[in-house]
């Protein structure tokens, strides 16, 4: 049974790792903590060698000093299982519990996740620490949940060791049961690849071409590692449930080739996130003229939201980020650690807890700042927390019952980002629609959602919570899916697809029928001919009617271009190409389904296209009669009964100026607003 109430307070907490400081160190750590308004920490997910330091001797009595003393505090406690990182005596005794490389390269002990999913003696390891940790802390007054594992799929996602390899044939017999089922699957009839015994089939592995596998292959390798991983937390979850029903189970991730939304529905109370903005600061386009930085870390936290709709950060960074030769993020500025609080808060969290309490001394991790710094004194970052821990000490019960509000969603699958990443004739073109789309959404204070198509899961009805749903490019599209979008779109509901739409089946096989495949009908048109735009082409560009028949916008229509042709009588062309040799066909249409609208787009999307689109389906920000807000603030609400938050973000350095229409109060400080208002520089504000 799961524990829905996990989440019903607000909580603030930090990563804390006893076995890496003096004992005599702890006690006025957890004095200090309680003083901030930290109320929870993390504990032991990397603490394997410590519980066990040999192969069946345990010893839990650090630890168990360490829960006393907390509970004394009266400090929560979450624990992790500490399987992220196996000892060196059993990677040393059992190699063949290692992970091994695309060349079948074992990956030696060393750094962390080198372990596979399917090593039938690390599955029976796992358990017994797993639940020995379990029986030692069931009935201890501090303890509140478990965290299985740590990031599963960090740092790697591809596994290929033998236990991987025949693991993987079982699956492929479960899956198809006969070899002529994974012939036809798989083409294998092309370039003679077909098999003839089930001991033919491998993972995809070094061929002439170099990493070049089946691309069928190459999509049901990703299927499979998201269900070997999910086989393997599974072992953990069970047991937790079987032996502390009272505590709630959580992982923290969102990391490729995992369903991480089936891995919430199947085994966890709750979804973890771990949040660091920067990234998005450090990792980004260069070519991009108008980034998001860490704005950006928004889009993510909604996909994190799509699965948990109110979840955890298990990590909320706190401080400069690096490992030894591995990233170098600068310090937060001063304000940037509360904006980053508050931007989880405001997309669903109602538990954040900081990384670290204090920085490491020595290991792999010595430059990823915590709240501390290596002198353990008073700094900024320890006042910046504390300031937090006051305010959601006066507001966090009102905070906690709300979710987040959005009327358009952005939606995603599995089987697409699986497949485009390894087909560039639609991978890549995913994210950078999603990015011109969120960045179009954000600066003009819409929120919005993410919604992941889940076939034969996903409802009618939780299509029909938005106004808007924007599908960008989902080249695999099963018509039963289709069906669903059609049913959601008579209904009065609004669909928009890019390019390269339904033209592939399940199996990434592409249908012998008119593209747009299994979305032509939806859409009424046909694609009359398509074509990458890069190397000696000259960008393509596309023209928007205006009012009356006048020529409206013109935008960009990047990396590739469908031409496309109504089929039927109830559809408009609202845009043509304006470049190259089909300069005057149709770019974009909207073909009026019903009571809704489906609409397709004929290239890859931009920030500008996307605002035309907007434009044109009158979309404006759900405060635009009350709120003015530059484009630098961000607008996220979460509400309930009560009614609507507010949340104002300012991701500027600079003060931003808001005009208020009607009187509001922000619920942090109690001060009465109207008129125009100044927003400090990183300031946040929740207005009601």
């Amino acid at each position: 049974m799961k524990h829905t109430e996990a989440l019903n307070q607000m909580r603030l907490g930090v990563c804390y790792y006893p076995e890496q400081w003096p004992e005599e160190l702890w006690d006025d750590d957890f004095r200090r903590m309680k003083e901030l308004g930290i109320s929870v920490v993390r504990v032991a997910e990397f603490a394997w060698s410590v519980f066990e330091p040999s192969e069946g001797q345990f010893d839990f009595s650090l630890f168990d000093r360490a829960l006393e003393l907390a509970h004394k505090h009266g400090i929560k406690v979450i624990i992790g299982t500490p399987t992220a990182t196996p000892p060196a005596w059993l990677t040393h005794q059992y190699p063949e519990v290692l992970n091994a490389t695309y060349e079948g390269v074992l990956l030696r002990h060393g750094l962390r996740r080198h372990y596979n999913y399917n090593s039938v003696k690390y599955h029976e390891l796992s358990a017994i620490i797993t639940r020995k940790l379990a029986e030692q802390y069931k009935q201890h007054p501090a303890v509140i949940g478990w965290q299985i594992d740590n990031e599963f799929n960090c740092e790697i996602g591809e596994f290929y060791s033998q236990a991987d390899h025949d693991a993987f044939r079982e699956w492929c017999k479960r899956k198809y049961g006969t070899l002529d089922n994974l012939n036809e699957a798989w083409g294998t009839r092309f370039w003679s690849q077909t098999y003839s015994q089930w001991e033919q089939v491998f993972l995809s592995r070094p061929n002439a071409g170099g990493n070049q596998p089946n691309p069928h292959l190459a999509l049901d390798e990703k299927r499979f590692v998201s269900d070997s991983t999910i086989a393997y937390a599974k072992i953990q979850a069970d047991i937790l449930r079987e032996v502390v029903p009272h505590h709630w189970i959580t992982t923290n991730g969102l990391f490729g080739h995992l369903d991480s939304h089936r891995l919430q529905d199947d085994l966890l109370d709750f979804f973890s996130y771990d949040s660091y903005p920067q990234f998005s600061t450090i990792h980004y386009d260069a070519r991009d003229e108008r980034p998001l930085a860490d704005r950006k870390w928004s889009q993510t936290l909604g996909a994190v939201r799509s699965i948990s709709p109110q979840f955890c950060i298990m990590e909320q960074q706190a401080g400069p980020g690096g490992w030894v030769n591995k990233m170098d993020m600068p310090s937060p500025k001063p304000g940037q650690m509360r904006l980053w609080t508050y931007q989880s808060i405001a997309h669903g969290a109602n538990m954040v807890l900081y990384f670290r309490w204090r920085t490491a001394t020595s290991g792999q991790e010595i430059y990823w700042h915590g709240l501390n710094d290596y002198h353990n004194g008073p700094n900024r970052r320890l006042r910046e927390a504390g300031e937090i821990g006051a305010e959601l000490a006066k507001v966090g019960e009102r905070i906690a019952p709300t979710s987040f509000a959005a009327d358009i969603a952005l939606v995603r699958d599995y089987d697409n980002e699986w497949d485009g990443e390894y087909d560039v004739w639609h991978g890549p073109f995913s994210k950078a629609s999603g990015t011109a789309w969120y960045k179009a959404l954000t600066r003009r204070h819409i929120p919005s959602d993410t919604l992941c198509m889940r076939p034969g899961i996903t409802t009618l009805a939780q299509l029909q919570r938005y106004k808007v749903l924007v599908y960008p490019h989902p080249a695999i599209m099963r018509d039963e899916t289709a069906e669903l979008l059609t049913e959601y779109v008579r209904g009065g509901g609004i669909v928009i697809f890019g390019c390269r739409t339904g033209y592939k089946d399940e199996r990434g096989h592409c249908y012998m029928r008119p593209f747009p495949g299994a979305a032509a009908e939806l859409t009424g048109i046909s694609v009359e001919e398509f074509t990458v735009v890069k190397g000696t082409r000259t960008p393509v560009s596309i023209q928007w009617a205006g009012a009356e028949g006048s020529e409206g916008a013109l935008t960009g229509a990047e990396s590739f271009n469908d031409i496309l042709r109504p089929e039927a009588p109830s559809v408009e062309v609202v845009a043509a190409f304006a470049s190259d040799y089909y300069a005057g066909k149709p770019a974009v249409t909207r073909n009026r389904v019903g009571a809704g609208e489906a609409w397709y787009f004929g290239a890859v999307f931009d920030e500008a296209a996307a605002g035309q689109l907007l434009d044109r389906l009158g979309i404006v920000s759900p405060a635009a009669r009350w709120l003015a807000l530059p484009e630098e603030v961000e607008l996220a609400i979460r509400e309930n009964e009560q009614g609507p938050l507010h949340f104002l973000l300012n991701y500027s350095e600079q003060p931003a100026i808001l005009t208020l229409h009607e009187p509001k109060t922000d619920l942090l400080t109690g001060s009465k607003l109207s008129g125009t208002v100044a927003l400090d520089g990183f300031g946040v504000m929740i207005l009601i």
